[in-house]
């Protein structure tokens, strides 16, 4: 890695990746409030590597990466989390939980197909998504979220088929689009 890549950005995304599995392990000792603690923490560095790329001027190609595999990376972990801490709010959802996760596997192989690599985005919805997932965890301890996850889900489902929109219709685009409408009227504009 070239030395302008290590950036404060970078570090935070990698951080979300380094220290995933010390929440496998507060899950696996059921220590609930440490986990709701370390999640919260760990997890807030996906608010705070984007502000620092943008604020400090170290957006990158692989600062991008890096951000898009910790996303995927923790936000898998989260559903794995919901599963061992809070079943019974999870239960009521999983045929939605499939369909997300169903979407989000098509999204990758439109991804693959058409660009010869798996592509991830950060839409408004997408990122909308994460940090409803992100406060739906830290909810979980307190009070049932069983509803809460429904709307979580459904919003990455959309997520996931306006992410599947903007590469069949527009092709391979930045992936820090904001939506399929952005895309839209930035191609109007050029006309």
């Amino acid at each position: 890695m070239a030395k302008h890549n290590f950036t404060v950005a970078n570090a935070l995304s990698l951080s979300r990746i380094v220290f995933l599995p010390l929440l496998f392990i507060l899950a696996h000792y059921d220590k609930r409030l440490e986990f709701t603690i370390a999640y919260a923490i760990i997890g807030s560095t996906d608010a705070f590597d984007g502000w620092v790329a943008r604020t400090f001027k170290q957006k990158s190609n692989l600062g991008k990466a890096l951000d898009s595999g910790a996303d995927l990376l923790f936000y898998l972990a989260s559903a794995w989390f919901l599963y061992v801490f809070y079943f019974n709010y999870l239960e009521p959802n999983l045929v939605l939980l499939y369909v997300v996760f169903g979407v989000l596997f098509l999204s990758f192989v439109v991804s693959t197909a058409l660009f010869k690599k798996p592509v991830m985005m950060h839409t408004y919805i997408l990122k909308l998504a994460s940090i409803l997932v992100y406060f739906l965890i830290l909810a979980s301890y307190f009070f049932d979220t069983t509803i809460f996850l429904t709307v979580v889900i459904s919003t990455y489902i959309l997520g996931f088929i306006e992410e599947i929109l903007i590469f069949i219709l527009y092709g391979h685009v930045d992936v820090d689009t904001r939506s399929i409408l952005t895309v839209e009227a930035d191609r109007k504009a050029g006309d």
